[in-house]
């Protein structure tokens, strides 16, 4: 059996600008690609503060004031830092926001991993622009094996080359079965647990924690999954990516919204 390794990504020091973000922009989230301006209009930054450090995470814009994103990501936050409206993480025109409302799932468990999800609020509405979206739809169907998939991401780019990168990358993956997960990982994944993989090594790495898996049926974009963690084999391993299942949570999702309003 194989260890869940979690994405988060630890920056050595206090957040104030991108500075600390390594600038790469010919490299790809694992045998990814360069995302197009506009891409992924709902995919965030978020640098949280704890009273430990600060540590970066992706999240998804669900509606003009919340995003959701991992447990990992807000789990002992005191300030989150988001960025919005640019595949950059150092582009000055960004959307930069800042809020300390967050709402950790009840039965989240940071040893398994085990519901690993999280939503952040901001103080005031947002507009919506062409580069600022929400995602479609939360889906809340089951999400099927053998589907095709894609992640975004500024994660780290291979095991050796530590570092975020400064522009945002896209890879396109396949849902595995719970049980060709559970080959790699053994129980530990759970039901509400989804695996995917590319042709070699591609998917996520450290760093993209919290960012959406995404189904596209009919034009329309769904969330699907939440990126949560890697084999402790490293990124480039054969092993696939793990992700949280979106549909379970869906209706946690709407009751903390309508109750949050």
């Amino acid at each position: 059996m194989i260890t869940l390794v979690a994405l988060i990504f630890c920056l050595s020091t206090t957040w104030t600008h991108a500075d600390h973000v390594q600038s790469r922009p010919k490299e790809r989230i694992i045998g990814g690609d360069t995302a197009n301006a506009g891409q992924f209009p709902y995919i965030v930054s978020i640098y949280k503060s704890t009273n430990t450090g600060t540590y970066f995470c992706a999240g998804t814009l669900i509606n003009n004031q919340w995003i959701l994103t991992a447990g990992q990501c807000v789990v002992d936050g005191v300030l989150f830092n988001i960025r919005l409206g640019s595949n950059h993480l150092n582009d000055p025109n960004a959307l930069r926001l800042a809020t300390d409302q967050y709402f950790l799932h009840p039965d989240y468990n940071p040893d398994t991993l085990e519901n690993d999800v999280g939503l952040i609020k901001f103080r005031e509405a947002i507009q919506f622009t062409d580069y600022v979206k929400a995602i479609n739809f939360l889906s809340s169907a089951n999400l099927t094996a053998s589907a095709s998939v894609e992640t975004a991401g500024w994660g780290q780019t291979s095991d050796e080359d530590a570092g975020l990168v400064d522009e945002l990358n896209v890879v396109s993956l396949v849902t595995l079965s719970n049980e060709e997960c559970r080959l790699t990982f053994g129980n530990q994944i759970t039901d509400n647990m989804v695996c995917a993989g590319g042709n070699y090594n591609e998917g996520t790495c450290t760093g993209d924690i919290g960012g959406p898996l995404i189904q596209t049926l009919l034009g329309l974009q769904l969330h699907v999954g939440v990126a949560s963690f890697i084999s402790g084999r490293g990124c480039e391993s054969t092993d696939p990516s793990g992700f949280t299942r979106t549909a379970p949570y869906v209706p946690w999702i709407r009751s903390i919204l309508e109750s949050n309003y």
